[in-house]
């Protein structure tokens, strides 16, 4: 992995290396999270069946107006505030976090704290 330079590349790898690990189902989802320069984007994806069952990013028109003028990590724990209470709505208990192969901090660590406070991650 040392001999790997590109940033993106050594990313995908760490994510091939969780994938194998964690998977799905329709009862515990896997939440799976991307983010870029601006935005953080979440969804709920049951792997048996192979499809999403919901998602929210901080494009969504609920919060978008009033995150705005915020960081990216109050945006993410708005975020993860959000994807809960539509995981509640579809009445899911508990969901496996997939980080993406992103470093646990920052704005991924904002995200799973705000779903772990509503009590759908261990």
């Amino acid at each position: 992995m040392a001999d790997i330079k590109n940033r993106s590349a050594r990313r995908v790898m760490r994510h091939s290396r969780v994938r194998k690990k964690v998977e799905g189902t329709a009862e515990r989802p896997r939440l799976v999270v991307y983010k870029s320069a601006k935005n953080v984007y979440v969804q709920a994806v049951d792997d048996t069946a192979q499809k999403s069952i919901t998602g929210a990013s901080s494009l969504s028109p609920e919060i978008r107006e009033s995150l705005a003028k915020k960081p990216k990590t109050e945006k993410a724990a708005e975020v993860g505030k959000l994807i809960a209470k539509r995981l509640k709505e579809n009445k899911i208990e508990t969901v496996v976090f997939d980080r993406n192969g992103y470093k646990y901090h920052g704005v991924i660590k904002a995200l799973a704290e705000a779903v772990r406070e509503a009590k759908l991650l261990a």
